[in-house]
């Protein structure tokens, strides 16, 4: 009975841990407020991002957002894997972790599994946006055009930075 209860009580404090955790963003990097998700929608192409083994060996990589019935964001990332020599697609799902109104969202690929996806710089048009995983080892910097203007990646840079990202290690795409 005691086993029982104790592992009950692990096993509740895991869930609300992994629940909690999803939402996560580094500890000095802010979401952008206001946000507007409808203006977020659309095709992203990815301009810069820290190696991670989904994206391994991606180059010509996009996101593109669109809404659900049920209101969530659809996820559709593509890119060319330039080892297999072929395109890979992957679907999954957003939802903000709390106001819409701030771009601080968890993402998922894989069922009730989330991360954190938060978007920490965007220009007022939404052609630039700078996009902080949930720890410093996840990083983006989008553009709604293959390439991005020196003078936005100098300041995205800058922020990462000012955050605590190392960005030396950044995977710069070549679009075709």
């Amino acid at each position: 009975m005691k086993v029982t209860r104790l592992l009950s009580s692990l096993l509740t404090v895991a869930l609300i841990t992994g629940l909690f955790a999803c939402a996560s963003i580094p500890k000095s990097a802010k979401a952008v407020s206001p946000f507007e998700k409808e203006r977020y929608l659309g095709l992203w192409y990815e301009i810069a991002r820290k190696d991670f083994k989904f994206e391994r060996n991606l180059n010509n990589t996009t996101a593109e957002y669109s809404l659900n019935e049920d209101c969530s964001i659809r996820v559709k990332n593509q890119g060319y894997n330039t080892v297999k020599k072929e395109w890979t697609q992957a679907i999954g799902k957003a939802k903000f972790v709390g106001d819409e109104n701030k771009a601080q969202l968890k993402v998922s690929f894989f069922g009730p599994f989330y991360s954190g996806y938060n978007v920490i710089a965007l220009d007022e048009e939404y052609c630039y946006a700078l996009v902080a995983g949930k720890n410093l080892d996840l990083l983006w910097i989008l553009s709604r055009e293959k390439t991005i203007p020196v003078d936005i990646k100098d300041k995205y840079i800058q922020i990462a930075k000012e955050i605590g990202y190392d960005t030396s290690d950044l995977i710069w795409e070549d679009h075709d």
